[in-house]
């Protein structure tokens, strides 16, 4: 599924337009956003919860010549699903 239709199904099950479901979830990508900017979690009860993590530095190799490389450590999302979701989904 992809955004477009995502956007048709929330239309559709919430009995609203296509341009009114599309402003819902760009204001939710963009307060998600900023929230996860600020260090912040973002939950959902029985979805689940996207936090910030840190990835620290470590070294890797370049699978092309083998030579080591630095990677450096950087911010990543990730999501941990919920009870209800995991449930649903096995």
């Amino acid at each position: 599924m992809n955004k477009s239709d995502l956007i048709g199904k929330m239309a559709s099950d919430a009995g609203v337009t296509k341009a009114q479901a599309q402003a819902a979830l760009n204001s939710f990508i963009k307060a998600s956003t900023t929230a996860l900017k600020k260090g912040d979690k973002v939950i959902l009860v029985g979805f689940g919860t996207f936090s910030v993590s840190k990835r620290s530095a470590r070294k890797g190799r370049n699978p092309q010549t083998g030579k080591e490389i630095n990677i450096p450590a950087k911010k990543v999302v990730r999501f941990k699903a919920g009870a209800d979701l995991s449930g649903t989904v096995k």
